[in-house]
């Protein structure tokens, strides 16, 4: 494991201490509190490097992990306009890993290893400073579309769409290294220059090291093995969540029929109120309740009719269980969390790898890929048909009993098998 194996042999697993590193939305710290737990219970001690919003330092707080802020928010970062593009990724990858050389250092104090995840410039510059520090590194994915492979291509940069006539994905994907390089190369060697580190030239590969690890279900997520990249992948890092449902969402749940649950995360849903609307009609026209789920997109009610509910951050593994459906926006963590519950789903995509899941639902037969970003009532009471039908819930139930429960154990044991 790349950096790893030349740490000392004969140290103790109970000393050993774990910095794990992302920036990101919701679906990037989640994972790391279940790696984290699974780390304490196999005696390291563990501290986290997150963006510094209040519900990230809340959830770590609440399994008992500390966590370090880095950066801005990221919620207020996904919220504000304008978005990312082609203009201003440099100066806000550049300022990113900025701050993650002036946290690092002393969050990483006493630490053996660094985990990093998230944006791509957030892990190139963890690695920097593993680099400069002089301990172990691992880069860890939470969906495998940036991992270069000659089986499917690329995702494109905002600004930099791939010219139509490059259709071989090993050519894709060098110009996908191209992109990422003049997107965040200067920002990170002109970083690195400022502590004595040289420059790297190929941010990605640089990123990435030689085995990074896959953080998601083979089932849901199978990786197909690339003679150019050694991927290690562990299943997804999901922690089993104990905290009981709010007594207000448990008496509406128990007032009737399991509801359709529509709610888009940490995605900034274009036209929230709008979306709301449409989702809460759609449902309503199948003679189904409703449950709203907040978010970052702050959806809520259109009237005060009983059979619709609104809720903020509930614990979604006890929660889908519950729900005779999912609408979501398609992140790696919804969407397996609705798999492993049997819940069946209609994913509306928004961006990155999110239509990538949208596939893989469609795929397995657990729900339907909804076209395009922006429902309307027709186009999403179209994709309930398809999800609420008895063939999509049996499927969906029996998929659920192959999705795997254990990947943060096994990613918690390989990491400390390699460190001591």
């Amino acid at each position: 494991m790349a950096g790893l194996a030349e740490k000392p042999q004969k140290q103790e697993i109970n000393e050993v201490r774990v910095l794990l590193s992302t920036y990101g939305s919701r679906g990037d710290v989640e994972p790391l509190v279940g790696l984290a737990v699974r780390l304490r219970e196999l005696g390291a001690e563990v501290r986290v490097c997150a963006p510094p919003d209040e519900d990230f330092a809340e959830r770590l707080a609440g399994v008992g992990v500390s966590m370090v802020g880095v950066g801005q928010s990221a919620r207020k970062l996904t919220t504000a306009a304008p978005p990312p593009s082609k203009a201003n990724l440099p100066q806000r990858a550049a300022e990113l890993i900025a701050s993650q050389f002036q946290v690092i250092p002393a969050a990483a104090e006493g630490c053996e290893v660094l985990v990093a995840t998230g944006a791509m410039p957030a892990i190139a510059g963890a690695r920097s400073m593993a680099e400069k520090l002089g301990i172990g590194y691992v880069s860890a994915i939470f969906q495998q579309l940036t991992l270069p492979s000659p089986h499917r291509p690329p995702l494109a940069y905002p600004g930099r769409p791939f010219p139509p006539e490059v259709t071989d994905n090993r050519a894709l994907w060098d110009l996908d290294a191209q992109s990422i390089n003049a997107l965040f190369g200067e920002g990170l060697n002109t970083n690195r220059a400022s502590i004595g580190l040289p420059p790297v030239a190929s941010v990605r590969d640089y990123a990435f090291g030689e085995q990074p690890w896959l953080a998601t279900d083979p089932v849901l997520d199978p990786w197909l093995e690339t003679p150019d990249l050694n991927v290690v992948q562990t299943g997804a890092w999901v922690l089993p969540d104990e905290r009981p449902l709010p007594p207000d969402l448990e008496a509406f749940l128990d007032a009737g029929t399991p509801p359709v649950y529509v709610g888009f995360g940490s995605m900034a849903v274009r036209g929230g109120e709008e979306a709301a609307r449409v989702a809460i009609e759609a449902v309503r026209a199948r003679g189904r309740r409703v449950l709203v789920g907040s978010g970052w997109a702050e959806l809520g009610l259109i009237d005060d009719q009983d059979d619709c509910f609104a809720v903020g951050e509930v614990n979604h593994q006890q929660l889908f269980g519950r729900v005779t459906a999912v609408v979501h926006h398609g992140g790696a963590g919804t969407t397996t969390t609705a798999a492993r519950a049997g819940a069946p789903q209609v994913v509306v995509p928004q961006l990155a790898d999110q239509p990538y899941w949208a596939g893989r639902v469609a795929e397995l037969g657990i729900g339907v890929a909804h076209d395009g970003p922006v429902p309307t009532v027709e186009s999403l009471s179209t994709a309930l048909d398809t999800t609420l039908d008895p063939e999509t819930s049996i499927r969906a139930r029996t998929v659920a009993g192959t999705v795997h429960t254990d990947g943060a154990m096994v990613a918690a044991k390989l990491l400390l098998d390699a460190v001591s």
